[in-house]
């Protein structure tokens, strides 16, 4: 997926106003297969995948003995106990062989074979409704289906990484150039990573590499719910992230918009508006095209992590004043 097609600004609008499509096919696949799949991936994740339906779908983490993030995946549940775990491309190696280790000769990795389109804004159901079946209308979120499309199987699920309704669509190679061009027909915008990345920061969603990685916790980072401890069942990193559930916070992932003009980049110092040191410095940042402000993230100190408080940050030799709100940045109009 290139950065762009046509212009950054102009394919963000086109999903929050209409319509837009990704090729995300970087992005890792592996199947899980057979009846002890489900306990083998909840040996290796974060959460207790065992209890998700067959036809759901839902976000979890990979960790490391220190409760680290090592990625956070999505794990999708279908018919005749199969399972297709989705990861990050920079880890996508590491990750097969991690599911790999539990799961031997059950695990199948399928990235090369399959390309994964993500379709999202307001319009996207209705284009998607036109192609795969009225039917899908009648999935919520994070539900997923394998549907015929022109005799290829189309496996959908109502998830994305906008903050925008629609769905992500995984099919065969051999049929993938197809699919797009029908999306692109039905008024779907091209769109590029810098897109992608301006509108999963509009909805506060965090990025592994940036806003997680081996040096945070779930807790810290707001990804509690991805974690299932009652259960009992170990798992790497379980130890650390029960302690880290009980203690008390040293820093959590906040969320800061600009009071003043200026864009905010990842690295950025964030200070006490009072303070010569950094407080903290930002894991994400960019211009929202949507509320056309700056916005990011950083993991502040718990006294300054708090709605409404007003810092400051280096925006190239300037204090930029910015204040901690709520998320996300942008909330999306309600669509059926």
């Amino acid at each position: 997926m290139p950065l762009q097609y046509q212009g950054t600004v102009g394919e963000h609008r086109a999903v929050r106003e209409r319509v837009g499509v990704f090729d995300v096919s970087h992005l890792g696949r592996v199947w899980v297969q057979g009846p002890q799949a489900a306990p083998m991936l909840r040996s290796v994740t974060t959460f207790d995948v065992t209890t998700v339906p067959v036809g759901k779908a839902h976000y979890s983490l990979y960790c490391n003995e220190s409760g680290g993030i090592e990625d956070d995946v999505f794990i999708y549940h279908l018919a005749d106990d199969r399972w297709l775990v989705v990861h990050n491309a920079s880890n996508a190696e590491p990750d097969f062989e991690r599911v790999r280790a539990v799961a031997g000769d059950r695990a199948t990795e399928v990235t090369a074979d399959t390309v994964m389109l993500a379709v999202q804004g307001p319009e996207a159901m209705a284009l998607l409704a036109g192609l795969l079946g009225e039917g899908i209308g009648d999935l919520g979120p994070r539900a997923c289906a394998e549907l015929d499309w022109r005799g290829a199987q189309v496996l959908f699920a109502r998830t994305g990484y906008t903050g925008e309704d629609g769905g992500e669509c995984i099919v065969g190679t051999e049929h993938a150039g197809a699919l797009w061009d029908a999306l692109v027909a039905g008024g779907a915008t091209p769109c590029g990573l810098g897109a992608r990345d301006t509108l999963r920061l509009e909805a506060a969603l965090p990025l592994y590499g940036n806003d997680i990685d081996r040096t945070t916790h779930p807790y810290e980072a707001g990804l509690g719910f991805a974690v299932s401890l009652d259960d009992g069942v170990p798992f790497t990193g379980r130890a650390a992230l029960a302690d880290a559930r009980s203690s008390s916070r040293t820093r959590r992932l906040a969320h800061l918009a600009a009071r003043a003009r200026g864009v905010l980049r990842p690295g950025y110092a964030v200070h006490a508006e009072d303070g010569a040191d950094p407080v903290a410095r930002l894991t994400s940042g960019t211009f929202s095209p949507s509320l056309r402000l700056g916005i990011g993230m950083a993991y502040l100190p718990p006294q300054f992590a708090d709605p409404g408080v007003m810092l400051e940050v280096d925006v190239r030799g300037r204090a930029l004043p910015v204040e901690v709100v709520r998320r996300p940045f942008y909330r999306k109009s309600r669509h059926s």
